[in-house]
């Protein structure tokens, strides 16, 4: 296990199962983009209500959204680096929308576990510095995640 990974469900809805899918495709995605064994991640379930007041606080935006990703690795303005030596490398928070996840699988016409583990992928890629502001970043970091979910079998039909 390259990844501690801390689960939330907000929701109380999820599925262990869908637990149990995530894990593994965070796990495989580290290892696909070798991170340090022992890196922390989290990963939290909500509400598309919650999720729009997330949205809506820190971007500005005020309509749910189907993943968010805070990294911890990002430096705002101001903001001092502080890295003690032996501390696990801690790369941030996911936080998926689970009503959004089901809106998108239906109408992309895939299964809830193919769009769950997307926007994991998705969300993962985001807290490793990836963004797909530009064309050229976006085909990266789309070309990483496509190439991830194939490896794991969860490609799109």
């Amino acid at each position: 296990m390259i990844l501690t990974i801390d689960f939330l469900d907000e929701t109380q809805e999820v599925q262990d199962e869908h637990m149990k899918l995530v894990e593994k495709l965070l796990q495989h995605a580290a290892k696909a983009e070798e991170i340090e064994e022992g890196s922390e991640v989290s990963v939290t379930f909500v509400t598309n209500e919650a999720i729009r007041e997330i949205n809506r606080e820190y971007r500005d935006k005020d309509q749910p959204t189907d993943v968010i990703s805070f990294a911890l690795e990002e430096m705002g303005e101001g903001e001092v680096q502080i890295i003690g030596e032996g501390m696990p490398r801690v790369l941030g928070d996911i936080i998926i929308s689970t009503d959004r996840t089901r809106e998108q699988a239906a109408e992309y016409g895939h299964s809830f576990e193919r769009e769950l583990g997307f926007l994991a992928v998705h969300g993962f890629l985001h807290l490793l510095g990836y963004d797909h502001m530009t064309e050229a970043d976006e085909k990266e970091m789309f070309g990483k995640q496509d190439a991830i979910l194939a490896s794991f079998g969860l490609a799109r039909d």
